[in-house]
């Protein structure tokens, strides 16, 4: 027999605050860089972001490649040091 699931309410997230579009779909938007480190590969170097995204829990932050970063979102680098 199958039964109810009681989640906690703290982690649910109004939609109103998410903005959903008519498409039902929603930008990501990086709103703070927690992180910064550079991960060697055989032949190179990758410098790598941990982001924190509007909408997300610090724990649900991610590893972005820091070039794509910079050139999508500039302004998160603009205003002083990339922590390491």
């Amino acid at each position: 027999m199958l039964k109810k699931c009681m989640g906690d309410p703290s982690l649910t997230i109004p939609t109103e605050d998410i903005g959903i579009k008519d498409s039902l779909s929603y930008e990501e938007i990086p709103i703070q860089i927690l992180d910064r480190e550079v991960r060697k590969l055989r032949t190179k170097e990758v410098a790598s972001v941990k982001g924190l995204w509007r909408n997300r829990f610090v724990e649900e932050a991610t590893w972005e490649v820091e070039k794509d970063m910079k050139k999508r979102y500039p302004l998160l680098f603009e205003f002083g040091e990339v922590p390491n």
